[in-house]
């Protein structure tokens, strides 16, 4: 696992490690959970649950319907032999024999196993329903402030690209649309936003909107946080284009090529940043 991001949830005083890749899909400790029922010895638990024949056809149905990599014939063997008494199974066996991605296995100082929540989450289950309920509790609470963080800067951005598209409609109306009547002041407001949606995004927003027609809103309202941050200085940039007296052909050129750059650097910045959270959580 690789650009890894630690949190940390709790269950009944217990503490669980949850790791994520890409901070969309999460992994949560099976050995942390482990230690409610046995502090002393969790990999043992972990292999226990992994000998259960109900556990095999619950994984088994798992990575059939995520994973179109798995291995079905080495997970029918391990089915057929699972609930007998010589029958053993460890997280790295099932791992390296079905080709399964929904249970990681890691060495290290912060290694152990982890899975995928719904995985982690049948596990607790086994474990301790009462647990389990903890557990789901807390990590709801960690997905929301995820969430909340998300909308925060989202939202700030939205509101960032709002205040300076007003200062980028009244160069327009300065600069562009002297002695022309309401309805040609309206079309060219939408020609210049959509000059920005074709410099940003490679479509117009009437485009985007025949293309998905079950969506609410409009395309900027589907933006990443880069893309609108780079919107409002585009938008800015528009207007002081607009005010030299620029041609709307040789504005998308400019404006296409700080796009580019302007997204290539904050991708850049990102990409810095997770391996700055990465390198603090290894600590």
């Amino acid at each position: 696992m690789t650009r890894i991001k630690k949190e940390t949830i709790e269950a009944k005083g217990l503490e669980i490690q949850v790791y994520t890749e890409d901070f969309k899909n999460d992994f949560i400790s099976l050995t942390d959970i482990a230690r409610y029922k046995n502090p002393h010895e969790p990999k043992d638990v972990v292999k226990n649950w992994l000998r259960v024949r109900d556990t095999i056809e619950f994984l088994g149905l798992w990575e059939t319907i995520h994973n179109p990599n798995f291995k079905g014939v080495e997970f029918d063997s391990f089915r057929s032999e699972a609930g007998s008494n010589a029958f053993t199974l460890s997280p790295q066996r099932w791992i390296e024999r079905t080709n399964a991605i929904g249970i990681v296995s890691k060495s290290g100082r912060y290694g152990g196993t982890f899975a995928h929540p719904d995985i982690a989450m049948e596990f607790a289950s086994w474990i301790s329903a009462e647990f389990k309920l903890y557990l789901i509790q807390d990590y709801k609470r960690l997905k929301s402030n995820e969430n909340s963080k998300l909308s925060l800067n989202w939202n700030l951005n939205r509101e960032l690209s709002k205040i300076n598209y007003k200062i980028h409609t009244d160069a327009i109306q300065e600069y562009l649309l002297k002695e022309l009547t309401n309805e040609q002041l309206s079309y060219k407001y939408a020609s210049e936003a959509d000059m920005l949606n074709v410099a940003l995004f490679n479509k117009r927003a009437k485009q985007w909107r025949d293309e998905n027609p079950n969506f609410k809103g409009n395309i900027r309202d589907y933006a990443s946080i880069n893309e609108l941050l780079v919107l409002a200085n585009m938008e800015s940039y528009n207007a002081v284009l607009i005010s030299k007296g620029w041609k709307q052909k040789e504005r998308m050129i400019e404006l296409r090529n700080l796009a580019r750059t302007q997204l290539t650097s904050l991708e850049k910045l990102s990409e810095n940043t997770l391996t700055s959270l990465e390198n603090k959580s290894i600590k």
